[in-house]
């Protein structure tokens, strides 16, 4: 009987990640151009976020530990933040935009990676 209850989990389990494995290797990012954003603010990496947002704040002193110089913008202080928000889809934050990704949520590994690649594209 057990086997049998073991076999079914194993099955369940199977199925449950065969319909979520697309999900699972999406990019964590959305690639466009951002360009007039870093014109604006006069920086390579720009942050929307909110004071009270746990992960914006997490994300802040991700890149100050980094020494990452980014512009630090709030959507609940500033109209014309939150309307750049609004025109880059945002519906959380924090957003943060490095080279040409858009970064939704405290990621570290993908916050890293793309400021890797924003760095070995700025060398070239």
């Amino acid at each position: 009987m057990m086997f049998y209850l073991l076999l079914l989990a194993a099955g369940l389990g199977v199925g449950y990640a065969a319909t979520h494995v697309r999900e699972w290797m999406a990019p964590r990012y959305t690639e466009g151009d951002y360009a007039a954003y870093f014109a604006q603010h006069q920086t390579q990496v720009v942050m929307y976020g909110t004071s009270h947002c746990p992960y914006c704040a997490k994300t802040r002193d991700y890149l100050r530990e980094h020494g990452i110089a980014f512009a630090d913008l709030d959507i609940e202080k500033s109209d014309r933040a939150r309307q750049e928000f609004e025109q880059l889809e945002g519906r959380g934050v924090p957003v943060i935009l490095i080279g040409n990704r858009r970064i939704v949520g405290y990621q570290p590994a993908t916050i890293a990676a793309a400021l890797q690649r924003s760095t070995a594209l700025a060398r070239q």
